[in-house]
């Protein structure tokens, strides 16, 4: 299950369930908003829970203590405002991850989707909107990374103007098989071409973990470059508990010793029949 799919339209396919327990020490552990320790700004992406109704599953998020659902587009925005949660991380153009900034025939599209959408998403309360970088395609990385950066800078003066961050996900580059961002190191000089506190990383720990590990020392080196983290389970993007290799708690702390005070955005994929359930669990997880 990816997103490689459903961006184009905005909208998530189905996702496939299997009965698997989480963590025991988590079992039967009950969530409110009043036990979250309010340290981490909870988020969850939509597209792992796509056959929940949008406005079933922002009252579930919002019953949780979530403050936002992301990756969403513009017509989705109000009906998580209306629940009472952001949307942390927006659409601002129907072009997938394969069509990014590395190349300058894709930035007139680009340019013209993302100049109509900050101001909308400033005024709808959405501090970020999220691009890609796009496929290699036999292109070398300096040459796409030069590409993105002459794109990215002509945005940054209408995403200072109205206090929109874009963020570029760093994607693993085996299953978004030829994705260019594919390195937090390639990403973080990018930031440094661009110049602007107004064009960020999202760090997706899944991701990275396939790509380069070192996961806590990688967010502690280059925290500076991040505006956005994701998370899920290594191998199979799934929950975050004892199946999986990482060890959530820790990374959790150690992104708030940075000083982080962005969204963490769950993107595991549920592998729990009860989906509901599985979020909350892992919500916990992470609620250091």
């Amino acid at each position: 299950m990816n997103r490689r799919k459903m961006i184009g339209r905005i909208a998530g396919a189905a996702v496939v369930t299997a009965a698997s327990p989480l963590n025991s020490v988590f079992a039967g552990v009950e969530l409110n908003p009043t036990r979250l320790k309010g340290n981490i700004h909870h988020s969850v992406s939509q597209w792992c829970y796509s056959d929940i109704p949008l406005e079933d599953f922002a009252r579930a998020c919002k019953e949780m203590g979530l403050e936002s659902i992301e990756l969403l587009g513009q017509k989705d925005w109000a009906i998580v405002k209306k629940a009472g949660l952001k949307c942390a991380v927006g659409y601002a153009t129907d072009w997938g991850i394969p069509k990014g900034f590395n190349r300058l025939e894709n930035h007139e599209k680009l340019l013209t989707d993302f100049e109509t959408m900050i101001p909308l998403a400033a005024a709808a309360g959405v501090p970020n909107l999220i691009c890609f970088s796009g496929n290699r395609e036999g292109q070398n990385d300096s040459e796409g990374m030069i590409n993105c950066a002459k794109g990215l800078r002509k945005l940054m003066p209408s995403a200072e103007k109205h206090g929109v961050t874009i963020i570029m996900e760093l994607l693993n580059s085996y299953g978004h098989k030829d994705y260019q961002c594919d390195k937090t190191s390639w990403g973080s000089a990018l930031c440094e071409m661009v110049g602007s506190e107004r064009f960020k990383l999202l760090y997706d720990i899944y991701h990275m973990q396939i790509m380069e590990g070192n996961i806590i020392d990688t967010i502690t080196k280059y925290s500076p470059y991040i505006g956005h983290i994701h998370t899920g389970g290594v191998p199979g993007r799934n929950e975050l508990d004892d199946t999986q290799e990482l060890y959530y708690p820790a990374i959790m702390r150690a992104l708030l010793k940075t000083g982080y005070k962005g969204f963490v955005g769950q993107e595991f994929v549920p592998s729990q029949k009860d989906k509901l359930e599985s979020l909350r669990k892992c919500i916990l997880i992470c609620d250091v």
